[in-house]
């Protein structure tokens, strides 16, 4: 534990949660905007959502990473480039003028906001003392609750009075405020040796990204009578199955796939992923459904 004033704890406590409610915000807070970009991107209704799962795709490949550049950079540093890398993406993506431009920025965007709230969770751990944890987490986990739930809010009120772009420019001053009180606060280093199974990263990457694609180009395609996604649904699962194996025989896996033998880690894991299902789902195509009314 590093030793510093209950000051800076709490300012390191702000910090971060803000920088966590910008990322986690980013999931929800372009669904009502779709509408609006997908006139404005020339996008399809198909495509336009992939504006969406191109950030949480990223997202998923790129959390587990965390641990690997928090060994190469330090925390404090790798925070820094993750807000600041969020921040540039972010007005890239204001600036985009075509899907293709859209989904590209935001995958990169996603990479970057991936490492922040693993990164965040470290951080407060390390400069609070085992007593006042669990009033520091709990506080941090009221960010991780506000972020999705005010995405649609925050997102809907500057799509109805500005342009949509400003749902990514909003990240600017947000992002900023967070270097700021990361550059003040946080002097946590803890450089280590790190190494990472790029096997399994790169399996999972593929196995996830085709699995989407399958699921999001499926419906006009007609499914199974298409060649490519026939193909993609292939690759999907060869990917997967591989990153499973490796995950049981590689000695630092990505994912402690192994885990999940404990009935309590299932349970929890099933019912969390059946209400994120939901949730995202709903946020997600509720805008496009209510467009037309």
């Amino acid at each position: 534990m590093q030793d510093i004033t209950p000051f800076q704890r709490w300012m390191i406590v702000i910090g971060v949660m803000t920088s966590a409610i910008m990322v986690l915000l980013d999931m929800t807070i372009a669904n009502v905007a779709l509408p609006q970009m997908q006139g404005s991107l020339g996008a399809t209704s198909d495509t336009i959502t992939w504006v969406l799962t191109s950030y949480t795709m990223a997202e998923a490949v790129f959390i587990p990473l965390t641990s690997f550049f928090s060994g190469k950079l330090g925390e404090r540093k790798l925070l820094l480039v993750a807000v600041t890398g969020f921040i540039v993406s972010s007005t890239l993506c204001g600036q985009a003028q075509s899907i293709e431009a859209m989904v590209l920025f935001r995958i990169i965007q996603g990479a970057f906001g991936a490492v922040v709230i693993p990164l965040s969770q470290s951080l407060l751990i390390a400069v609070f003392p085992p007593e006042e944890r669990g009033k520091a987490m709990s506080i941090f986990s009221i960010g991780i609750l506000l972020g999705p739930i005010l995405g649609p809010t925050v997102g809907g009120i500057i799509t109805q009075n500005t342009d949509w772009r400003w749902v990514f420019y909003v990240n600017v001053p947000v992002g900023i405020f967070c270097l700021l009180m990361i550059y003040f606060f946080v002097h946590i280093s803890n450089k280590r040796e790190a190494k990472i199974d790029w096997p399994t990263i790169i399996s999972m990457a593929i196995g996830i990204g085709m699995l989407q694609l399958v699921l999001d180009q499926g419906n006009q395609k007609d499914w199974f009578e298409s060649r490519m996604i026939q193909a993609s649904l292939l690759i999907a699962i060869v990917g997967i199955v591989f990153f499973v194996y490796r995950s049981f025989k590689t000695r630092s896996p990505v994912a402690p796939i192994w885990m999940i033998s404990n009935r309590n880690l299932a349970l929890g894991s099933t019912m969390m992923a059946i209400f994120v299902s939901a949730l995202f789902g709903l946020t997600a195509q509720l805008p496009m459904m209510l467009e037309g009314y």
